[in-house]
């Protein structure tokens, strides 16, 4: 764990040059809004305003939760590595969406229960799924720390291939409920107002949902401050390892996008582990699950993209990874107003206005 506190910080000299780019870029001052600040927080990250294009992959890291034997999940576990293997084949959602942004999808298995394995999913198994937390800890302390350093390692091994921005996604049936106890341990969120319907249960389901979440926290009661405390009793392999990922990004200094739900949670731990993590993520899309607000207010971050998707996988980022390519291009290729040949004197900064 000696890299979680080894992560530097970004750039002020590069970010504050950038915002001088972008401010004497031919257009209104502040016109290109959010983008303007993607731009200064790539060249904070990378220490240069001069950005090519980047090599984008999205890692998704799948297992199963014990807490799909409280029936709270109308859905089979088996699903679990069903859609683990059909990400290998390009066809589910993250990898329709991430071939369009020219994105490489990469799927790990972190714990998927009775799994045998497949060639198209690395195996970083840390247990066959995890424990249920209704029942007590999901995993022990070294199971936890064995995930987050899975997850580094892959942040790692692909910044070794050449891949400088990176998403995260999950994959395993009822993660919403772990994600939801973790969100709860780490900020005192009720879960009245953090557990959502995830993919999709009966008014009744949802109660029970809400139940097992609460009987979780009042069992285990995880030290807040203790972030690994709190994975390891009421979290899961899968957010554990996407922890450990967002980490690592940040160890290797390259931009990491946030996806939904499980992904802010998974991101608001590594931010607890090592504020530092939080300059080298940027988030995607508004999760429709409730949850999903707290983490990012958590986390001090606004999500850009409003389509109401719930889906997980890492679905948001290869959309995310388009703006963010809008960003380092403008900052790169739009041409000065001296350049232009073009008086800005006269203009004003509509960001005060």
């Amino acid at each position: 764990m000696k890299r979680v506190m080894s992560i530097k910080p970004v750039s002020v000299s590069a970010a504050g040059k950038a915002r001088e780019r972008v401010d004497s870029l031919v257009k209104p001052i502040g016109s290109l809004g959010r983008l303007e600040d993607y731009a200064v927080k790539l060249a904070a990250i990378f220490g240069k305003a001069n950005l090519p294009p980047l090599k984008k992959a999205i890692s998704v890291f799948t297992a199963d939760n014990g807490v799909w034997d409280e029936g709270i999940s109308p859905v089979p576990q088996s699903v679990t590595a069903i859609q683990a293997v059909n990400m290998t084949k390009g066809i589910t959602g993250v990898g329709v969406l991430a071939a369009c942004a020219g994105a490489d999808v990469f799927v790990y298995d972190v714990g998927i229960r009775n799994f045998s394995g497949h060639k198209g999913i690395e195996d970083k198994r840390v247990g066959n799924g995890t424990r249920s937390i209704a029942q007590g800890p999901a995993m022990d302390i070294g199971q936890a720390i064995q995930a987050v350093t899975h997850g580094i390692d892959v942040a790692e091994e692909l910044y070794d291939r050449g891949y400088r921005l990176l998403g995260c996604g999950e994959m395993g049936i009822c993660n919403t409920t772990t994600s939801a106890a973790v969100l709860c341990a780490l900020t005192g969120a009720d879960p009245e107002e953090a557990v959502g319907r995830g993919a999709g249960i009966t008014d009744e389901q949802l109660e029970k949902k809400r139940s097992v979440v609460r009987t979780a926290l009042e069992l285990s009661r995880p030290d807040p401050d203790n972030t690994l405390e709190v994975l390891a009793t009421v979290g899961g392999f899968d957010i554990a390892a996407m922890a450990g990922f967002f980490l690592g990004a940040a160890y290797k200094q390259v931009p990491v996008v946030i996806d939904g739900f499980i992904s802010a949670v998974a991101a608001l731990a590594a931010y607890r582990l090592n504020a530092a993590a939080l300059d080298y993520m940027f988030a995607s899309h508004c999760s429709a699950e409730p949850g999903f607000g707290i983490a990012l207010e958590a986390l001090g971050l606004k999500a850009p993209l409003q389509l109401d998707m719930r889906l997980g996988e890492g679905s948001g980022c290869p959309l995310m990874f388009a703006v963010l390519d809008g960003a380092a291009a403008m900052l790169t290729k739009m041409a000065t107003f001296a350049e232009a040949q073009i008086d800005a004197s006269k203009l004003v900064d509509i960001r005060e206005s």
